[in-house]
């Protein structure tokens, strides 16, 4: 668990520090999105994800880990946006919203060593694919869960679906972490 965690944080502390540097490029432009905005924003990079996967020419050099990479940033600014609130114009300095995501990364993280202690590291063994399916599917349920206006009858909310795609996505990139590519993550 112990090497788990420090990937996860490796993992993590790269997509932090690419939402660090597009705050300064940005500023908290995101916080005028909308949930299902973000939503189809993630949809739209795991759709990319598994084309990636399926199809054996890339016409972008870019690959699967920036999507990846996506995946976690936006999902995050989805939980800061269930905790505040969609705003009318950017009203985070990159501070606050630094930590702000730092929280939520925390939180998520907790989740993901409690689940790993009960499941035994079962991602371990699941290819990227499969990690990738498990996030459309997540996608699917949130995209439901928004169009009956956040209504469910027994299952979680879109933040536990949120923080499930973001895990999934930290064990896709530790995965790929560990494989030899060549591809840089930006």
């Amino acid at each position: 668990m112990t090497d788990t965690s420090q990937s996860y944080d490796a993992v993590t502390a790269r997509c932090r520090e690419l939402f660090r540097r597009k705050m300064k490029d940005y500023g908290a432009a995101w916080r005028i999105l909308r949930l299902p905005s973000l939503t189809d924003q993630i949809f739209i990079k795991a759709q990319r994800i598994r084309s990636l996967q399926e199809k054996a020419v890339r016409k972008v050099a870019e690959g699967e880990r920036p999507e990846f990479i996506g995946i976690i940033n936006y999902s995050i600014m989805a939980l800061i946006q269930l905790e505040k609130g969609v705003a009318d114009m950017p009203d985070l300095d990159p501070d606050t919203a630094l930590a702000l995501y730092d929280a939520e990364v925390a939180r998520t993280k907790e989740l993901m060593e409690a689940k790993n202690h009960d499941y035994g590291e079962a991602w371990r063994d699941m290819r990227v694919s499969s990690l990738t399916d498990l996030i459309l599917q997540k996608l699917l349920r949130v995209k439901e869960i928004e169009n009956n206006r956040g209504k469910t009858e027994v299952s979680e909310g879109v933040d536990a679906n949120y923080r499930d795609m973001i895990n999934y996505a930290v064990f896709a990139l530790i995965h790929l972490g560990e494989e030899t590519e060549t591809e840089p993550v930006q």
